[in-house]
C-alpha cells in the first residue's frame, strides 16, 4: 500500500470538504444513496425469519439491487427479470445462497450465489456483493470494476489482480486491503465503507507532488 498516496488523497479530501462527509455539500450529495434506508430496508428484508419465505425475499433482492444507486443502470433490468424468470427451486437456491452469504458460512454463500446468477449470465462484483454491501456497510461494499482497478494500481496494492470472473479469495484479499486503508486516515472519511470507497473514488485524481 503507497500510504503517501493516501495521505495525500485525505489531505486534498479535507481542502475541499473540511468537515469531510459531514461537510453540507457532501451531505447532499449523499442524501442521493439514501444509505441509511437502504441498510434499514436490508436488516429487515434479509433477517433470518424474513429469508423463510422464498418469493418474497426474491421480491426484496430485485428491489435492494433495483433501489442501489451503486448498481450500474445496465443490470438492475438484467437482474430483475433474471429473478422473475426463475422457477420456484431457482428461486429457492438465490435465497438460501443470500442466507448462507449473510448469515452463515460466507465462502460457501459467496461461491453458492455466483453459481446461480452465472446460470444467468450475471455473475457480477455488483450483484455478488450488493447485499452483504447494505447489510454489513461497516465491513463490507460493493465492488465496482472500474474503482477496484483504479485503486489498486493507484494505492499499488500488492498481490491483488482484479480479474472480471468474481472470487471469493479476492473479495476476502480487496475486502481486508480496504478495512487496512480505512486504518491510515481520519475515522470521517468512513462513516462506512461505501463512503470510504466514495472518498478514494473522488481523489483517484490526487497524486504525490
Amino acid at each position: 500500500m503507497n500510504i503517501n498516496k493516501l495521505k495525500e488523497a485525505e489531505k486534498a479530501f479535507f481542502m475541499e470538504y473540511p468537515q469531510g462527509f459531514q461537510t453540507p455539500e457532501m451531505i447532499k450529495m449523499s442524501k442521493k444513496h439514501k444509505m441509511d434506508k437502504l441498510v434499514d430496508f436490508a436488516h429487515d428484508s434479509f433477517s433470518l425469519s424474513a429469508l423463510e419465505n422464498i418469493d418474497e425475499s426474491a421480491e426484496n433482492m430485485i428491489k435492494m439491487v433495483s433501489r442501489s444507486s451503486m448498481v450500474s443502470l445496465f443490470e438492475k433490468p438484467k437482474f430483475r427479470d433474471a429473478v422473475k424468470s426463475m422457477s420456484h427451486d431457482e428461486k429457492s437456491l438465490l435465497v438460501s445462497a443470500l442466507k448462507e452469504l449473510i448469515h452463515g458460512n460466507e465462502e460457501t454463500g459467496f461461491n453458492q450465489l455466483l453459481d446461480i446468477l452465472s446460470r444467468f449470465k450475471l455473475a457480477k462484483w455488483t450483484l455478488v456483493t450488493v447485499f452483504r454491501c447494505y447489510y454489513y456497510p461497516e465491513q463490507d461494499l460493493l465492488f465496482k470494476p472500474t474503482t477496484v482497478k483504479n485503486v489498486i494500481a493507484k494505492y499499488e496494492l500488492e498481490g491483488l489482480v482484479y480479474k472480471a470472473r468474481p472470487s471469493y479469495e479476492f473479495f476476502v484479499k480487496y475486502r481486508n486491503a480496504i478495512n487496512d486503508m480505512k486504518k491510515q486516515v481520519e475515522n470521517s472519511l468512513s462513516p462506512n465503507n461505501p463512503a470510504f470507497s466514495g472518498f478514494l473514488m473522488m481523489t483517484m485524481d490526487v497524486d504525490v507532488k
